[in-house]
């Protein structure tokens, strides 16, 4: 109970650093997809604005372009964001989930041609998490 108190503000951090991240990644051209329903271009962004309130939560799916070595490439280069495997914390956390298995059948194209990287904004300062995924990206995809 005593979370409770803070619970509003830290929702409202997830949520705010959550879009950032999201707008930074989609505007990459070294990501494939981001598949987050606070973007414009989600097809169920209006759905989500009118049930959401503009708080689309702290979780979003993309993936780099490349296949599971590269993703795997990328989670590594990463020094601010974790690496766990489950996600939900104050932190923020990335979980690869490759394009196979018995549940890949029921995901989207992109999630099946090139896995899923989950990611868990937490309440660190969007630009720092910004800074890391940029570096990471100039880490898989040297110039």
């Amino acid at each position: 109970m005593r979370g409770s108190v803070t619970l509003p503000l830290r929702l409202r951090q997830h949520c705010e650093s959550a879009l950032i991240v999201a707008t930074f990644l989609e505007a990459d051209p070294r990501v494939a997809y981001v598949a987050y329903p606070g973007l414009a271009s989600h097809p169920q962004h209006d759905l989500a604005a009118r049930q959401l309130n503009g708080g689309f939560g702290g979780m979003m799916a993309f993936a780099v372009a490349g296949d599971t070595a590269t993703q795997n490439r990328f989670v590594a280069a990463l020094r601010v964001i974790t690496s766990a495997v489950s996600l939900g914390h104050d932190e923020t956390l990335i979980v690869h989930v490759d394009g196979s298995g018995p549940r890949v059948a029921a995901y989207p194209a992109e999630f099946r041609e090139y896995g899923h990287l989950r990611l868990s904004v937490g309440l660190e300062e969007a630009d720092d998490l910004v800074r890391d995924l940029a570096a990471a990206l100039d880490a898989t995809f040297p110039a």
